[in-house]
């Protein structure tokens, strides 16, 4: 699948039925809750004594209190049985639910809908481990950003569709053509969407259960604290749910506030809420299937950092936009869109969905690969009860923050500021996304990297790769260049600069000394180096010793046959070309280049066929090396 495009998925039954059907899914229940909270907000609707504000939230916290208590036995059914079997079960479930929403429609029951609306959530507790144990067993490791990527977007395509159809339903227009309610124009959308689910749900190809002989465990409070042990198994696993989660509370504690934001701060009507809420929806669509672009068809959590400062940044912006409520009533699209500012409120909100694309895609697919495939499920479930913990945390954070006499604008202010602790937080506690931001700023914006070779790197297990040394930027193009990490040695001198040896501690850099230098630090890196190809990682040295001052391949030393001849390991030749007379190259007299030069140059990197340890000398590397490079300095 490497190099083809993520559409080619929806023509191959091993996804498309399961896309469609996953599809309208979503597109119902925002259809069923768009539609809910228009009439509510737009219709000055008490129920049980709340205004609309207060319901919009009511109603978001209903919806996903079902994740955080039925997740623990949605996440062991998944795990125990077979997959399409039980999609096509909670496809019927809905169906049931939306006949029951569109008879306390025609009813005019709003106290039974709140109910229908948490049952919704308990279906949806169903699907979403599902949802997400069904693309790894399906999926190749390089399809799965894409076949993420495409299930997030079409989950945000349905939202506006959802948004649309919800809206024109609860409109007067296809009501009064037909000479009938709006709430039963609602209803029958609900059960239409439902059925075509379901029909959709039964070409789902048959996916084996991971775990049959999984004995089920009733107590939803233990099996829930076991499920969240399965995922702080692997650190990362769990520090990217915490983020998954994270991205909900900031997501659902400002959509859910548009409604509100639109009739008091931007005096509007239930089009604005529509057209404001589909500007999101398009961002998160169009930032999720940039992903496999921008990451090459692989797990990047560069982008991960990258996606939080832009939903901080552009949730200030929002404030800024429009700070205060508007005077004067935009009664159609066209006058809000005259406004001053509007445009700007509509770009904040579509950048901040395509922020969020860049920022959950990657952590969705790296939970994906590296859970145990036995409790996928499970560790899927747990996400979704931290989630729930998460939304029911920024509706009751919204409520109280309002009630303290904030405008919303402010609230999308401290949000973002939330936002910012949380993500340096998490990015403290696993360095990796923050070091892999910096290796994708440093490939994606400073030079444009070729590689060629890369299946040379060996998927799992211990190796040693060699390399040509010509900038201080090599590790970082090397590093970004390849999807394991790797630890680099490197010159003591460099490792000790007091900024960057923050970042070199935290990639787990080793320091080195030549014996003339400091023995004993020698000694250490040696140490260091056989302990993490002990540990099964990649560690890559320059065996030139040093940056080239002159753009040529320097002799290479010996220290590579130590390592060899002290830990069995392949050693992968790599070359970079086209970086001397770089900025920050030493051509310039052997320093570093005051004015920028190379900037956004072609750099090809290249890897070579890994040796075996009884094949590895010095001299055998250098020459490999220099052939790799060839003429390209």
């Amino acid at each position: 699948m490497s190099g083809s495009s993520q559409f080619t998925l929806l023509g191959q039954r091993r996804f498309a039925p399961f896309f469609a059907t996953q599809f309208l899914g979503a597109l119902n229940d925002n259809i069923f809750r768009n539609g809910l909270v228009i009439l509510i907000t737009f219709q000055g609707i008490l129920v049980a004594g709340m205004d609309h504000t207060q319901l919009a939230n009511v109603a978001a916290g209903l919806f996903i209190l079902p994740f955080f208590l039925f997740s623990a036995t949605a996440g062991q059914l998944a795990d125990k049985f077979e997959k399409s079997m039980l999609i096509r079960r909670i496809k019927i479930l809905e169906i049931v639910l939306m006949s029951l929403a569109a008879i306390a429609l025609v009813s005019e029951n709003y106290s039974l809908l709140l109910l229908v609306l948490f049952l919704m959530g308990c279906q949806s507790t169903m699907f979403g481990p599902v949802k997400y144990a069904y693309l790894p067993q399906h999926l190749a490791d390089d399809e799965l950003v894409g076949g993420n990527a495409l299930v997030e977007s079409g989950t945000y395509i349905a939202i506006i569709l959802g948004l649309i159809i919800g809206g024109v339903a609860v409109g007067n227009e296809i009501a009064g053509g037909l000479g009938i309610s709006k709430r039963s124009v609602l209803g029958a959308c609900l059960i239409v969407v439902a059925l075509t689910g379901y029909l959709a749900s039964r070409q789902v190809p048959a996916t084996q259960a991971v775990d049959p002989m999984l004995k089920i465990n009733w107590n939803a409070w233990k099996e829930t604290w076991r499920m969240v042990q399965f995922a702080r198994e692997e650190r990362s696993v769990f520090l990217s749910i915490l983020g998954i989660s994270w991205f909900w509370f900031f997501g659902s504690a400002m959509t859910i506030q548009i409604p509100a934001y639109t009739l008091e701060i931007l005096n509007g009507n239930e089009a604005i809420t529509t057209t404001l809420l589909i500007a999101f929806a398009v961002g998160v669509g169009i930032g999720a299937l940039m992903c496999e672009r921008m990451s090459g068809h692989r797990i990047e959590l560069g982008l991960v950092p990258f996606g939080s400062i832009g939903l901080s940044l552009f949730a200030v912006d929002l404030y800024f936009a429009q700070p205060d409520s508007h005077s004067v009533a935009a009664l159609t699209i066209g006058e809000f869109l005259d406004r001053s500012g509007s445009w700007r409120i509509l770009a904040d909100l579509a950048l901040l969905g395509a922020f969020g694309g860049f920022y959950s895609v990657p952590l969705y697919a790296l939970i994906q690969k590296r859970s145990k495939r036995q409790h996928l499920s499970r560790i899927i479930a747990a996400n979704n009860i931290i989630n729930a913990l998460l939304m029911v945390a920024a509706a009751v954070l919204s409520i109280i923050v309002l009630k303290s006499g904030f405008s919303i604008p402010e609230l999308f202010v401290i949000i973002a500021v939330l936002n910012a602790a949380v993500a340096i937080y998490i990015y403290s506690l696993l360095p990796e996304f923050l070091m892999r931001f910096l290796a994708w700023l440093a490939i994606n914006v400073l030079y444009r990297i070729r590689t060629t070779g890369l299946e040379n790197i060996p998927n799992t297990g211990p190796a040693v790769v060699v390399c040509n040394h010509v900038s201080f930027m090599d590790p970082i193009i090397l590093g970004g260049s390849v999807r394991r990490p790797m630890r680099f040695v490197m010159w003591y001198k460099i490792f000790e600069i007091p900024f960057l040896k923050f970042l070199f501690k935290t990639a787990k850099a080793i320091p080195i000394a030549s014996a003339r230098e400091d023995k004993r630090l020698m000694d250490e890196a040696f140490e260091k180096v056989d302990a993490e190809l002990a540990a099964g990682n990649i560690v890559c040295i320059f065996p030139e010793g040093a940056i080239t001052s002159d753009g040529e391949i320097q002799r290479f030393r010996p220290g590579i046959e130590k390592i060899i001849q002290r830990r069995a390991v392949p050693v992968v030749p790599a070359a970079l070309g086209r970086l001397w007379g770089s900025w920050f190259s030493r051509r310039r007299s052997g320093g570093i280049r005051k004015i920028p030069g190379r900037l956004f140059a072609r750099v090809p990197v290249s890897f070579g066929a890994p040796l075996r340890p009884s094949e590895v000398t010095a001299e055998r590397l250098e020459l490999l090396v220099r052939t790799l490079r060839g003429d390209m300095r």
